[in-house]
């Protein structure tokens, strides 16, 4: 997944799904919490890969991904192309009103637009985007 779009969530915590991300998240998908003050969307298909990873983990392993799973969410959009974000996932990424999803590769985020503009503006630096294509012998 790729681009960025800027979007409103409405009175009931609604939020529209760009096209382009509906495209590759598929009509149902998981949102949960993620190491930003974001919230990180999967695929079914990613979700369950994800699954199976830790469910191979021994059981103290697997405890170090109790956050990620206790706190996610099934999705499903409606007909108008929106999902309902529940309100503990709103909180932790303090969505109120304007929010950025933000294609990043397998997944999607949601930010807060502050914050999101705040990261953008720390991580789109030549020297950053340098490091990146190393990182991915591009």
């Amino acid at each position: 997944m790729n681009g960025i779009y800027e979007h409103n969530l409405d009175a009931k915590g609604r939020l529209f799904i760009p096209a382009k991300i509906r495209d590759e998240l598929g009509d149902v998908f998981y949102v949960t919490i993620s190491s930003e003050p974001c919230l990180s969307a999967y695929s079914l298909e990613t979700w369950e890969n994800m699954n199976q990873k830790v469910s191979a983990m021994n059981r103290i392993d697997q405890k170090k991904a109790r956050p990620i799973f206790a706190h996610a969410a099934r999705c499903e959009l409606d007909g108008q192309g929106r999902i309902l974000l529940p309100q503990n996932l709103r909180d932790f990424a303090k969505l109120v009103k304007d929010v950025t999803v933000v294609g990043i590769g397998n997944s999607a985020e949601f930010w807060d637009s502050d914050t999101w503009a705040q990261v953008d503006a720390n991580e789109t630096t030549p020297g950053n985007i340098e490091k990146v294509y190393l990182e991915i012998d591009f």
